[in-house]
């Protein structure tokens, strides 16, 4: 089954909610014997968010007030490390996932398993390690870090390259009325919206395929 993701590198409930997923697809394969060919989809959570390096918190203060914004990240905090994700927001600073996305885009372009796993480095070095993703050193060295060409990373982010598929990714995600994060697309027909737990991604892949087979 092919399942494309909506996430943002930004994000802290996608980086939940794809981690979720990807045991799910998982334990499903293990289960069915069916593998789910999973991509990452931009969709960026704030288009508008600058590259100021001003913590995080105080971004998501200035945008929803101090208590929500604390509410906010208590709440995913606390999802996270249901899964084992200690978030660090202390440290986090405002970044925006444009460029990130181009060079994910190329990532992707080289394999699936590539792509997820600069996701996974950026969301550790956004989110846990309080380093800024939109900084093309960051971005290049954690791009060799999953074995990504680093000149070849650092080229594209010296350029515009990638710009317009990341710009289609997001029409796309507008396209399908995505409003949460992640939103998963399976064959193109059904979508799963926020986060879910383990099981209940589970059990959504189940009934998706048992559909997708014609299976009563």
């Amino acid at each position: 089954m092919r399942a494309r993701l909506f996430v943002d590198v930004t994000d802290p409930w996608s980086y939940v909610g794809t981690t979720r997923f990807e045991r799910a697809a998982a334990t499903f394969t293990i289960v069915r014997g069916e593998p789910v060919d999973m991509a990452l989809r931009a969709f960026q959570v704030d288009p508008d968010a600058t590259s100021s390096g001003r913590p995080l918190r105080e971004a998501l203060a200035g945008r929803h007030g101090e208590h929500e914004a604390d509410e906010m990240l208590a709440q995913v905090s606390a999802a996270a490390r249901i899964s084992g994700i200690d978030l660090n927001f202390h440290d986090a600073v405002e970044a925006s996932s444009f460029d990130a996305w181009r060079l994910l885009t190329w990532a992707g372009d080289v394999g699936a398993a590539e792509q997820r796993d600069l996701a996974h480095q950026l969301w550790r070095a956004h989110l846990l390690e309080g380093a800024d993703v939109s900084d093309p050193f960051v971005l290049a060295t954690r791009a060799a870090l999953v074995g990504l060409d680093l000149e070849t990373a650092e080229a594209l982010l010296a350029s515009d390259e990638y710009a317009d598929q990341v710009r289609l990714q997001v029409e796309a995600g507008r396209a399908v009325n995505v409003t949460q994060l992640p939103t998963v697309v399976i064959e193109d027909r059904w979508t799963l919206a926020g986060v879910h737990s383990q099981d209940d991604y589970v059990q959504a892949l189940d009934a998706v395929y048992r559909e997708w087979r014609g299976e009563a």
